[in-house]
């Protein structure tokens, strides 16, 4: 017997309706359905009144499952892998299972529909022919800067997931790590309250203030400016302009943000630390 088919079958950032045809089609007839969350997946399959078998797929258990899973396509089974949302594959364990499935010379077909960074791109505003999708930030303030500090002269449109909870954290760092660019904050996509804050990222977290956001979030940020940032003459030129601001009384933080604010391709972050240096 041929071994099976795996497929990534795209579901719902949200609106049920936004399924494809297919992706019902195919749930219907593979053999069993892995699914990140069971719970949200079942509310789909009960909504088109689809009752195959489901098995829990996620990333605390992808090594024993996914074992599971490529033995049972090598006995010639199909499975339809979902993720909570949108296409499996995209900063999931989909990944691993697709891997898996590679190496042992079994079939994956993709079947596409809902993608969450894709449909906050589109409506940000912000440049859609270059762009870099980078996931969900670390958790942790030092290594998320770090990350950040990475992209500093990437001029394409970058696209974050993040957490409601932690997105006030995240605009700060992108505020000080690569400046106050525009950006644009979408949440709830495609669902009942759908919300897109667009802006530059003081006015975006002034918007959102201190407080937990609800629904998932996506933040989509504008590149650096073509050719990178300051050179080191404007460079130059702005720290020597915050070394002014200082003299004549203002705070270092006051100074590096003012100027900042006037310089394009320079955080205040960078200000801040440069003059810190320099003292």
């Amino acid at each position: 017997m041929g071994a099976g088919t795996l497929f990534l079958c795209a579901t719902p950032i949200g609106n049920l309706t936004d399924v494809t045809i297919r992706v019902l089609d195919t749930l219907r007839e593979v053999d069993v359905v892995a699914a990140e969350d069971t719970r949200r997946t079942r509310r789909l399959l009960q909504r088109y009144d689809i009752r195959t078998p489901m098995l829990s797929y996620r990333e605390e258990n992808r090594e024993a499952v996914g074992r599971r899973i490529v033995e049972q396509l090598e006995a010639g089974e199909s499975v339809g892998l979902v993720s909570d949302a949108g296409t499996p594959g995209v900063s999931d364990p989909g990944s691993h299972l697709v891997a898996l499935c590679l190496d042992r010379g079994i079939r994956v077909e993709s079947l596409p529909g809902p993608n969450a960074a894709i449909s906050a791109l589109v409506v940000s505003g912000l440049p859609t022919r270059r762009f870099s999708f980078e996931g969900f930030p670390p958790r942790k303030k030092g290594a998320r800067r770090k990350a950040l500090e990475a992209l500093i002269d990437d001029e394409r449109t970058l696209i974050f997931y993040e957490s409601p909870n932690r997105t006030p954290e995240m605009l700060a760092d992108v505020l000080e790590v690569l400046g106050d660019r525009r950006c644009a904050l979408a949440r709830e996509l495609t669902k009942r309250y759908e919300e897109v804050l667009r802006g530059t990222v003081s006015a975006v977290l002034a918007r959102v203030g201190e407080g937990a956001l609800k629904g998932e979030v996506v933040l989509v940020v504008e590149g650096a400016p073509a050719g990178g940032t300051v050179g080191e003459g404007a460079l130059e030129e702005a720290l020597l302009r915050v070394e002014a601001l200082v003299e004549g009384g203002a705070g270092l933080k006051e100074a590096s943000a003012s100027v900042a604010a006037e310089t394009p391709g320079v955080s205040r972050g960078t200000l801040y630390n440069l003059s810190l240096e320099r003292r």
